[in-house]
């Protein structure tokens, strides 16, 4: 006890952990005794000192339950700076919601958690905590380091197995980290500094230490499950939450038959089938069910027109399995950021379904959360990344479609107009394809004022704006969207006596580079590549006469490619054209610098300017 009476005290915490930490984790002992294919009792002590508010959350003092779970012990004490205790929270006066959102119809999943709200920093919490479970199939893992911000000065990690079934233990990004192994299924580590999350630094858990565990025999609410690998695993998902789940009213088979009947191919089918499931429902959080694993009831859904990504898609697949369009059901890691099903460790994992399509030689990927994405769409989300299709046979570990940087292309073409006194008038249209369509073709969606807002903010460099009308088209079939607008703004030319300095790319410039480190500690990643191809027609007063054209750029090397020239044609026109090229791509920290000056180049080089001068 007076060990732990040192971990209250915040003038106890070492120096270098507290440089970039939020949080502190003084102690965190986790203890899981597995003693049956269907019980194991989990014990956590846990110190945090939270030095300011940005660290609030990093206390942990909740627990999730439901019916298949005992909890045993819950308790916080609260230390001021000190160490003097200052408050005490027994289980029950924990708060206790619902442990999914509230635009959720029903759950049987709930949360306690600490609702404290602190008085001055630094303040440590004790939580101590026992709680018993008679499913199985989520075996807690563990993380050395939590998180960006977090550092943690003595964290010990154990397994007790008396079941009998064999545990499944991986370990990643544990040598790069002083972790002590004293058996497979113990670990401890000291002092392990915080995390800076850094620009364009790859997904945490992909450099930090990381403990996966899992059972090849487990139960899931009475439900027993193997996982040996990805294949067991799999089958026991396809039979025994996935296939007595899609039995349809016969008034839905006859009308999907109805609908399909003239279709040629199966992607035919699989598009009209998709569209009928977006025209019909709507996306709601459902947690009831199998660990909130098995999906509801096709006819459910079809009855009360709304699920949650599983019930979605388990009845577009049953839709699609009626009229013989083969399909799989598919679990992910949905999230801008790129993270993986680990393919060479079978366990639960995932916080997504969406459902794949075989399409001749490739898989088309249906997000069928969504009442508004194309057919076949998933940029930005569940795109490029390993997933888990559960087929009759069981699990396969598959790539989900990479948008290639070609692919990921916006188009810009205006024809402007500028006066004497600078000011200019410009038709602009825009089009997005690959993920720069799904990063623009949310706008449509926005009020005409947040729209004007978010435009005036795009283009703030352009002072006084006028945007007198935006029109949109979004082509689903060719998952193309197009902008037009009318705009128009006083002085964007500065006027200097008989001169006026312009600059030509008006519409689409790279404003700012990455951030610069002095000491970048992390690689970095470029996850999506693109292109940017922009043409402007400038046509100037034929009082007026270029006395300076902008020299002609060509940028190219590994990071990607930028190019950009001004011609001068017949008559008093201009011709601005610009390419904007990055790779998708892994480096080392040490080619950070390189990235940031090509990104440096570009912001030069797209402020560029040109001198026009009276012919008088």
């Amino acid at each position: 006890m007076a060990q732990d009476e040192k971990l209250f005290q915040s003038y106890t915490i070492p120096s270098d952990l507290k440089e970039n930490a939020n949080a502190i984790i003084r102690l965190e002992d986790t203890h899981i005794d597995v003693k049956a294919y269907n019980k194991m009792v989990y014990t956590n002590k846990r110190i945090v000192t939270i030095l300011n508010s940005s660290g609030d959350s990093k206390h942990g003092a909740y627990m999730g339950y439901d019916k298949n779970t005992n909890i045993k012990k819950l308790e916080v004490k609260i230390y001021n700076s000190r160490g003097d205790e200052i408050k005490k929270i027994k289980k029950g006066d924990f708060e206790d919601v619902s442990a999914v959102d509230g635009g959720t119809l029903y759950s049987d999943s709930r949360v306690k958690y600490l609702n404290y709200t602190p008085t001055d920093y630094p303040y440590t919490v004790l939580f101590e905590t026992e709680v018993e479970y008679t499913s199985t199939a989520f075996l807690p893992g563990w993380r050395p380091i939590e998180g960006f911000y977090t550092s943690s000065q003595n964290v010990n990690y154990k397994i007790i197995n008396n079941s009998g079934i064999e545990i499944k233990i991986k370990t990643s990004n544990f040598d790069e980290y002083q972790i002590e192994k004293y058996s497979d299924f113990h670990y401890s580590a000291k002092n392990l500094l915080a995390i800076k999350p850094e620009s364009y630094s790859p997904p945490f858990n992909s450099f930090a230490p990381d403990l996966k565990a899992s059972l090849t025999e487990f139960d899931m609410e009475g439900v027993k499950g193997v996982n040996n690998n990805w294949a067991d695993f799999g089958k026991w998902m396809n039979d025994k939450l996935i296939r007595d789940t899609q039995i349809l009213p016969q008034q839905v088979r006859d009308e999907i038959r109805s609908l399909t009947a003239n279709a040629k191919t199966n992607l035919e089918k699989a598009k009209i089938v998709y569209e009928y499931m977006q025209n019909k429902t709507r996306y709601i959080s459902v947690q009831v069910g199998i660990g909130g694993w098995k999906p509801m009831l096709a006819s459910d859904v079809d009855r009360l027109g709304y699920g949650d990504c599983k019930g979605l898609t388990n009845y577009t697949k049953a839709m699609l399995d009626e009229i013989g369009v083969e399909n799989f059901y598919t679990v992910i890691y949905g999230g801008r950021d790129v993270r993986h099903i680990d393919d060479s460790f079978s366990s639960v994992q995932g916080n997504h379904v969406i459902l794949c399509v075989p399409n001749e030689s490739d898989y088309l990927w249906l997000e069928c959360t969504s009442q508004t994405s194309p057919f076949g769409y998933n940029a930005n989300f569940t795109d490029d990344r390993d997933a888990l299709i559960i087929t009759p046979e069981g699990g396969k570990i598959v790539h989900t479609k990479v948008y290639s940087t070609e692919e990921n292309l916006l188009t810009s073409n205006a024809v402007i107009v500028l006066d004497e006194q600078g000011n200019i008038k410009a038709d602009i249209i825009t089009k997005s394809y690959g993920t720069q369509y799904g990063q623009h073709e949310g706008i449509q969606n926005q009020t005409e004022k947040d729209q004007k807002l978010y435009f005036k903010k795009y283009w703030s460099y352009i002072n006084a704006l006028d945007i007198s009308s935006v029109t949109y088209n979004n082509d689903k079939d060719k998952i193309e969207f197009t902008e037009t607008f009318n705009v128009a703004a006083e002085r964007y030319a500065a006027k200097t006596g008989d001169r006026l300095l312009l600059q030509p790319n008006l519409f689409n410039r790279l404003e700012n580079a990455p951030n610069r480190y002095s000491n970048r500690k992390l690689p970095f990643e470029i996850d999506r590549g693109f292109t940017d191809i922009d043409s402007y027609e400038i046509n100037i007063p034929s009082s007026l006469e270029v006395e300076a054209l902008m020299e002609p750029i060509s940028i190219k090397n590994k990071f990607g490619e930028y190019e950009a020239s001004l011609t001068k044609t017949d008559g008093n026109k201009l011709i601005y054209k610009r390419k904007f090229i990055i790779h998708k791509g892994n480096y080392p920290k040490e080619e950070y610098e390189n990235y940031r000056a090509f990104n440096l180049e570009v912001v030069k080089h797209d402020k560029s300017k040109i001198v026009l001068k009276s012919k008088s």
